[in-house]
């Protein structure tokens, strides 16, 4: 159950979350165009301008950051037709395989060797003046689209309690998306500066709807959102395709389930049409399906939404940090973290790269759950056997 912090902030999992997540996301709540509160989830933890883990209905405005800078970034799982019984004893093949067909890392991309791309076709077919008009960022969209990028995305291949084969994938809008956004970000800072509008948070800028910056951004979210699932969608079929060449059994999907979690839409609540930022969170509303990961070597859920009006129909998005990227590969070890791994196909070879996707700089899955169980219930408890991650 949430906790009241001042009149326009509820807090749920509050023990878990750090006083400076806490601070941060009061500031974004006592912004004129909040309406209602602004609701912040289990795994929250400090972010640019708005806090990671928070749900922001606004009236007439949009915070660009409070969105961030991987625009649509998200989850997708897809349950199949196998079992661990038809899996080869050894998954470091399909781990190769992954790793060839699906780039990963910071700023990696498909190479165009004279050969058409995956991004080719859905650029084509889902033009972007602020894209298109740009040759190198065209390029760039063009390139990563099918590709994972680093930090905390991933591929994994798990097993539910019935040992049935699940893939999940954790992945954005690429380059494409942080370029927009911070130019968006950028923008309405300057539109802060020449409307003297003094903000205590200068990444709190924002744009007004009915104004071109609000629309011409609001073009390129609703664009980059659909990249990036899009994306996921791609590299989805293309691991399912290496997983169907390791195994005799015919692979058949079962169902899928894919959510953004950082993202902004407009829905009604409390008798209101708002738009809902949701920056580290999904949508949850009554019967909705998502996916909550927890971190490298833990645990996923599927989760089905409980519609809780307090939170805008919404949740967490997974286990969040408790150490900085640089605090982690400053305090943890390589053999700690191999130790954390034991037992599954992954990048050990790439360990002092990962080693800031560490588990223990994460929050406990398991705790976030309990924390949120008003807003969701488990349908189903996954354990990774296999993680493809860009370092």
């Amino acid at each position: 159950m949430p906790t009241k912090h001042g009149d326009r902030l509820l807090v749920w999992g509050v023990a878990g979350i750090d006083a400076n997540a806490i601070a941060q996301a009061q500031r974004t709540s006592e912004l004129p165009f909040i309406e209602g509160h602004v609701a912040l989830m289990p795994d929250a933890h400090f972010g640019l301008g708005a806090t990671v883990g928070s749900v922001i209905p606004t009236r007439g405005a949009i915070i660009p950051a409070a969105v961030g800078v991987d625009i649509g970034c998200g989850m997708i799982a897809v349950e199949t037709s196998l079992t661990a019984a038809d899996l080869p004893d050894s998954l470091n093949r399909l781990l190769s395989l992954i790793e060839r067909s699906v780039p990963s890392g910071v700023g990696r991309g498909h190479r165009r060797r004279d050969r058409q791309l995956p991004g080719d076709a859905w650029c084509l077919a889902n033009p972007n003046p602020s894209v298109d008009d740009d040759s190198k960022l065209g390029a760039k969209a063009r390139q990563q689209f099918g590709s994972l990028g680093a930090g905390n995305h991933f591929v994994e291949v798990c097993l539910d309690p019935k040992d049935t084969v699940w893939v999940v994938l954790h992945s954005g809008s690429r380059g494409v998306g942080n370029r927009l956004a911070m130019s968006h970000i950028g923008r309405a800072k300057g539109l802060m500066r020449q409307r003297l509008i003094s903000l205590e948070d200068p990444d709190l800028a924002y744009f007004v709807e009915g104004e071109p910056e609000f629309e011409s951004y609001l073009d390129d979210l609703l664009w980059a959102q659909d990249y990036a699932r899009g994306n996921r969608k791609t590299m989805m079929d293309a691991v399912l395709a290496n997983l169907a060449s390791v195994v005799a059994a015919p692979l058949q999907e079962v169902r899928r389930v894919d959510c953004h979690h950082n993202y902004t839409a407009r829905e009604h609540h409390h008798g209101k049409d708002l738009w809902v930022t949701r920056k580290g969170a999904i949508r949850a509303r009554q019967g909705d399906w998502g996916v909550v990961p927890g971190s490298m070597g833990t645990n996923t859920f599927i989760v089905k939404g409980l519609g809780n009006p307090a939170s805008y129909d919404s949740a967490a998005h997974g286990a969040g940090r408790t150490m900085s990227r640089t605090q982690a590969k400053k305090t943890l070890t390589v053999e700690s973290l191999a130790d954390a791994m034991g037992g599954k196909a992954w990048l050990a070879d790439k360990a002092d790269a990962l080693l800031d996707e560490h588990p223990d700089s994460y929050k406990d899955i398991e705790r976030v759950m309990a924390d949120q169980a008003d807003l969701v219930e488990i349908e189903v408890e996954l354990h990774q056997i296999l993680n493809y991650k860009g370092a």
